[in-house]
């Protein structure tokens, strides 16, 4: 399965660098292991995309563990591709 999640800065740019390999979601998606993921950069102030993508695959999906809220999950990603799209390729 393939999950489009919005990540704003300074996130997105951690994640790009190598620095941050996890995300810390709501569960709202039922997210497994080897699912697609797709970090798109967004702007909160222009409520817009920034055309800036991150392909990734999950590789293990942390829940129902002492500390981690019910209905909250943290997973573990490895980038697989580094997207730069247009805006008008963003329609």
């Amino acid at each position: 399965m393939q999950h489009n999640l919005k990540t704003v800065q300074p996130y997105f740019s951690e994640v790009e660098k190598g620095n941050k390999t996890f995300e810390f979601r709501k569960n709202d998606r039922n997210f497994e292991v080897n699912d697609e993921v797709f970090l798109q950069e967004f702007e909160p102030q222009t409520k817009s995309y920034s055309g800036k993508e991150l392909r990734g695959t999950i590789k293990y999906v942390l829940k129902d563990f002492e500390g981690i809220q019910e209905g909250f999950c943290i997973l573990s990603i490895e980038i697989t591709q580094r997207i730069k799209r247009q805006p008008w390729q963003l329609l």
